[in-house]
């Protein structure tokens, strides 16, 4: 970690708080949860917010949904408060009328979770915490909303200032590489061996976003490989006997894998941030780079041809290409967004849909995602920013001539036909 994110961990330790983590409160979690936030000496919040934590995380799922339930319903806004100050507001601007509003529509709840805060250590439980509302919320509205006051806390909490971008190599301490392995959701990690291959050769990297209060848990991280070409197939670039090239003779950048750690921060977006500053950061390091692209599966392919009755275990690779082409371009949400996870994850960072590869990943978990098919999203540094304001604004998805093309060429084809009878082709 650089001497900047030593001195924000430092700071934000708060070692010198007196906070006994093991002393105990007998009363019921409700009294002390009033009083932590009615707190004015910082040593009574310490002692009540630890106790709370403390009390929480010994709590079944039924005691957290208790707990939850009891933020979401007894700690709320209050309806009529929150007109009455907008009215006063709307009639007579000024600093008074406005924190009163202000006031009104903050919830008790979230100035609750900024006090948990305040003892050494509890960033990462509050987002233990949150996971567990997520887990156990469901549909329940009023939980939802209590989501949402996370949500807004941790936007600010987690924002891009705050977080350090490490880099991940084989001398990292064994703690987080264990996690590295753990936290690995795209291509399973199956070993130390498999570990080390990804990390150790001179043209593969590993980077992590971590929080200064979160120092040994990282928030995010991408592999990265370094070719010559544009890969497309994940097993040849992983294979175990490739043969490795200088990072001098790289010429291309391949975001391969991007995991989240976090199940309580969902939501809360880090992988933006990191492929821009990892793009710029190698190519300070390598001017010889030119291109960076990523091989991303396509989770929602299968599901989709299943969907639309289109059979494709038969499938001729073109084929495939044409169908995954067509569903990356066209199969869309109801809210006129891609259908497709990655693809509205990249395409919202400003990359364009670029290639599509079949037999790309012929693992069980890529034939059963996406029969196998992958895709390039090529981020071009000097057009991401024009083509996400296209995406956020007119929802308009940047593609290669190559994939307008094969979406065309499906948009021409009998599918049901053509998959059944490929002779007839």
């Amino acid at each position: 970690m650089s001497l900047f994110g030593d001195l924000l961990s430092t700071i934000f330790e708060r070692r010198n708080l007196p906070f006994s983590p093991g002393r105990q409160d007998a009363r019921p979690t409700e009294e002390l949860i009033g009083e932590l936030v009615g707190a004015a000496g910082e040593i009574t919040g310490l002692a009540a917010a630890g106790s709370i934590l403390q009390r929480f995380e010994e709590m079944d799922d039924d005691g957290k949904l208790a707990f939850f339930r009891h933020l979401a319903a007894d700690m709320n806004i209050d309806p009529e408060r929150v007109r009455s100050t907008l009215d006063a507001y709307e009639a007579d601007p000024s600093k008074r009328s406005y924190r009163a509003f202000m006031a009104a529509v903050e919830p008790d709840r979230q100035e609750l979770i900024r006090r948990l805060n305040q003892i050494p250590g509890a960033t990462e439980r509050l987002v233990r915490m949150r996971s567990d509302l997520l887990r156990l919320g469901g549909e329940d509205p009023a939980l939802q909303a209590l989501d949402q006051d996370f949500r807004h806390l941790f936007l600010s909490w987690f924002n891009r200032g705050f977080l350090v971008l490490r880099p991940i190599s084989w001398e990292s301490p064994a703690h987080i590489l264990e996690k590295i392995i753990a936290y690995e959701a795209v291509h399973e990690i199956e070993s130390w061996d498999d570990l080390r291959r990804r990390l150790v050769p001179v043209d593969r990297r590993c980077f992590a976003f971590f929080h200064p209060s979160m120092p040994d848990e990282p928030l995010i991280f991408v592999e990265v490989a370094l070719t010559a070409d544009i890969p497309g197939s994940i097993q040849g670039l992983l294979a175990e006997d490739r043969e490795p090239i200088t990072a001098e003779e790289a010429r291309t950048a391949v975001f391969y894998s991007i995991s989240n750690c976090q199940e309580g921060l969902a939501g809360i977006s880090f992988g933006n941030s990191l492929i821009k500053q990892v793009a710029a950061d190698l190519s300070a390091e390598l001017p010889g780079l030119k291109t960076f692209v990523t091989l991303s599966p396509i989770p929602g392919l299968t599901r989709w041809l299943v969907s639309e009755d289109i059979p494709f275990a038969e499938a001729e690779p073109k084929h495939l290409r044409q169908l995954a082409a067509h569903y990356l371009l066209s199969a869309k949400r109801p809210d006129g967004l891609p259908l497709d996870p990655v693809a509205r994850f990249h395409l919202g960072n400003g990359a364009q849909v670029h290639a599509v590869h079949a037999d790309a990943d012929i693992s069980e978990k890529g034939r059963v995602q996406s029969a196998g098919v992958m895709v390039n999203y090529l981020y071009d540094l000097g057009r991401v920013t024009q083509n996400h304001e296209r995406y956020a604004t007119q929802k308009e998805i940047a593609a290669s001539s190559d994939i307008r093309g094969l979406e065309a060429a499906a948009r021409k084809q009998d599918f049901r036909r053509q998959v059944a009878a490929p002779s007839a082709v």
